[in-house]
């Protein structure tokens, strides 16, 4: 396992969070005929909020980002990237782990139609709720 760590976000992290996003999404988002370079970073900088945001890193390097964003339906667990290299390599595993170890109650989020992230979701115990031509929204029991 590659050494990690998560650490809280601060405002500065906005930007090179927004350009994983932007990386991360482009593949699924063009096949589903819904990519716009300036959209994505700005959806991701619109919904930014560093006090439920903490950004992992790998190796020394900047790896991804994790956020648990309060709602009065519970919380929704949102703006999970890992940058592609460490993609595949258990990393994304290892966190969400530990964040699912550190709360209690459901959780909630969604994810691009035919995203390979859905079958990392489900083996964690996430299962479908809904879907449209774009999400699939997932909820996990306690």
């Amino acid at each position: 396992m590659i050494p990690w760590r998560l650490r809280p976000a601060t405002p500065a992290d906005v930007e090179p969070l927004a350009e994983l996003r932007a990386v991360v999404l482009r593949a699924d988002l063009e096949r589903l005929g819904r990519y716009d370079a300036v959209r994505v970073r700005q959806r991701f900088r619109d919904g930014f909020d560093p006090s439920h945001t903490w950004v992992i890193s790998a190796d020394g390097v900047l790896a991804g980002c994790i956020a648990l964003r309060p709602a009065s339906d519970g919380p929704w667990l949102e703006h999970f990237y890992l940058e592609p290299s460490f993609q595949g390599r258990g990393l994304g595993s290892a966190v969400l782990r530990q964040v699912l170890d550190s709360h209690d109650g459901p959780l909630r989020l969604n994810v691009l139609q035919g995203s390979p992230a859905r079958r990392l979701y489900e083996r964690h115990g996430f299962i479908v709720d809904s879907e449209d031509d774009v999400d699939i929204f997932m909820t996990r029991k306690a």
